[in-house]
């Protein structure tokens, strides 16, 4: 079998780890486009409160992501993983149960505490190997993308057809759907491993924080995120004043997404193979500004509404695809997985802002308000992103070093003599290095012949 060619074990962690991702994800995602409308029903339900119900999913997963993560290492992967989705389940139920608004808050606090990404990318990084891990991370990150736009066509439809309440009760069976594949289908890794390309390590916050090149791309997904939630918490209801009724929204949602995810597809080539990265980031600021700006001044105008819903969801897919792989290649040697840990709570904290903002100031002054508000958000967000410099465009490598290879300075001085390598990290209680590399002139069969001589 060529050692590039993933094993049946490896594929198998990688389908069923990524739909465990993917069925929970999609629980909290259907809730976005319906609950701004089939809420207000709710005892006690107001504007703001919808949008702390929105948002505070976000403000407990932002909470609980890092622990979790850090606790797997202790505990165990799967019963940490198992345990995250019983709390998401048991948060679905308080929230079908619910009558009140209140409860619906409790049930979306209930449900974020299981905070499992970290723990289940570790899971997949124990379960894969390193030549094979890039492509396992790859199909979670496409499978998120999918996700959210399932979820954003089927949301308004099943609480169609089921109400807001039938809706949590399938998000409580989608958690234990995927509790079953992680007791059942995800196999059981034979050891843990630490691998910092995927895994948080303590004693690596603070250079993580303090790195100005990921705190703006930290700053970024804040952005997105609150953008995001608070543009929701007032497009459903204008939609329905502007004549397209909240049963009928998901047909919008469905056109948007699908022209949405063709548009991305050249964006990042462009990004990409022409390396030019941060100009496609700021044309994607540019282009979610213009949304704001455009659902600003539509008022109830029905075309002028879709026309700033395709715009924003342009923008907002090219980042969810940018951002991940500026963070990879920002992020030094050995502090990848650090990095995507900080990243993934400055996203759930942009959740927990842009809800409760954007619920407040649609109470205050409707939703020409919290337009103008995204507006100004995102043309600040403009501004900073002017300061941004080019990324480097280098890919983050683990190479495991063969048995009788030393971890020493010789090693460490003959890598960085490498045509191609920018930067390294000896891991001597792993056996391995973490080596920041340029694949278009050195490679990982490069490196492992080098480091096996």
């Amino acid at each position: 079998m060529n050692d590039f060619t993933m094993a049946g074990s490896e594929r198998r962690a990688t389908w069923a780890l990524g739909a465990v991702f993917s069925l929970r994800m999609l629980g909290m995602f259907m809730v976005l486009p319906v609950l701004t409308t089939y809420g207000m029903s709710l005892a006690g339900a107001s504007e703001p409160l919808i949008g702390v119900a929105i948002g505070i999913y976000g403000l407990t997963q932002a909470l609980f992501q890092i622990p979790f993560g850090l606790l797997s290492d202790r505990i165990g992967r799967k019963p940490l993983i198992g345990a995250g989705l019983l709390l998401f389940a048991a948060g679905s139920v308080l929230a079908a149960n619910s009558h009140s608004i209140w409860g619906v808050i409790a049930g979306r606090a209930l449900q974020g505490s299981g905070a499992i990404s970290a723990a289940v990318m570790a899971l997949l990084s124990d379960l894969t190997r390193e030549q094979n891990r890039t492509k396992a991370m790859a199909f979670i990150g496409v499978s998120f993308g999918i996700t959210f736009a399932v979820a954003m066509v089927t949301g308004p439809l099943i609480t169609r057809a089921v109400g807001l309440s039938g809706l949590f009760w399938l998000i409580a069976l989608l958690a234990l759907a995927a509790l079953a594949l992680v007791i059942w289908v995800v196999p059981t890794p034979a050891a843990h491993l630490l691998n910092r390309e995927s895994a948080m390590v303590r004693g690596s916050f603070r250079a993580v924080l303090t790195h100005p090149r990921l705190l703006k791309l930290n700053v970024g997904i804040l952005c997105v995120h609150i953008l995001l939630m608070s543009s929701f918490v007032a497009l459903p209801p204008l939609l329905v004043q502007a004549g397209l009724p909240r049963e009928s929204q998901w047909q919008a949602y469905l056109v948007t997404m699908l022209i949405a995810f063709v548009s991305v597809v050249p964006f990042i080539i462009y990004a990409e193979k022409r390396r030019q990265m941060r100009r496609v980031f700021q044309i994607c600021v540019l282009v979610m500004l213009g949304a704001e700006l455009t659902l600003w001044q539509s008022g109830s105008q029905l075309w002028g509404l879709l026309a700033g819903l395709q715009l924003f969801f342009i923008g907002f897919n090219v980042m969810e695809a940018l951002l991940p792989s500026l963070i990879s290649k920002e992020s030094p040697p050995g502090y990848k997985g650090t990095a995507m840990g900080v990243y993934s709570t400055s996203q759930f904290l942009g959740v927990a802002i842009g809800g409760t903002l954007g619920g407040f100031f649609y109470g205050q002054g409707g939703a020409a308000l919290v337009f103008a508000g995204c507006a100004a958000l995102a043309l600040a967000w403009f501004v900073l992103s002017l300061t941004m410099s080019e990324p480097p465009y280098v890919s983050s490598l683990r190479i495991v070093l063969p048995e009788g290879v030393s971890v020493d300075a010789a090693l460490e001085q003959r890598i960085r003599a490498c045509d191609g390598v920018s930067d390294v990290l000896l891991a001597g209680a792993e056996h391995s290095i973490y080596v920041k590399v340029d694949t278009k002139r050195i490679g990982r069969s490069d490196l492992e012949r080098l480091v096996a001589t």
